[in-house]
């Protein structure tokens, strides 16, 4: 098992001998149990690596060993705690409240899906907790990398793999 550790308040990633810059939430770090949906908190704790989502046209699938699959038209997550589906993937358009995986910026090209607040989902404790492209500015509560970076570490997970934020 791989241990991808990230270190909030000195803002850096380490992967076995790699390691690199990585941002995380506008409003810092925070404990698990107190991350409330909307808050720009980075949850503490180890969180399993569950897959990949990519952007077709934007990113090759060659040399992943995470499940994977390409982002459509239509892909969201929802970010509503009333949504039965909350913390879940769900097709748009929606009446809940719901992430766009489709984004105008390259962010989402790459998007790994950590285990936060999905087993089973507590409404309100936050969603959409990934590891992604770097946007050049704190995220919502993800952690994110350059893409190069993020291109020279998909390849050496696989499942099993854990997020650990510090």
């Amino acid at each position: 098992m791989t241990v991808i550790r990230v270190d909030g308040a000195a803002g850096r990633l380490r992967c076995g001998a790699i390691g690199m810059p990585c941002t995380i939430g506008r409003s810092g770090v925070c404990p698990a149990d107190d991350k409330r949906e909307g808050d720009g908190c980075t949850p503490l704790g180890q969180w399993p690596v569950r897959g990949v989502l990519l952007r077709q046209g934007k990113v090759s699938p060659g040399g992943l060993r995470l499940p994977w699959r390409w982002i459509r038209e239509g892909d969201g997550w929802s970010d509503d705690p009333a949504d039965p589906a909350y913390n879940r993937p769900v097709h748009l358009p929606r009446r809940f409240s719901a992430e766009t995986l489709l984004r105008d910026d390259d962010a989402y090209d790459v998007i790994v899906v950590l285990g936060h607040n999905d087993a089973p989902p507590v409404p309100g404790r936050g969603s959409a907790i990934f590891f992604h492209l770097s946007e050049g500015r704190p995220t919502a509560g993800c952690v994110a990398v350059e893409r190069a970076d993020m291109l020279r570490l998909l390849p050496m997970l696989m499942p099993g793999d854990v997020m650990e934020i510090m």
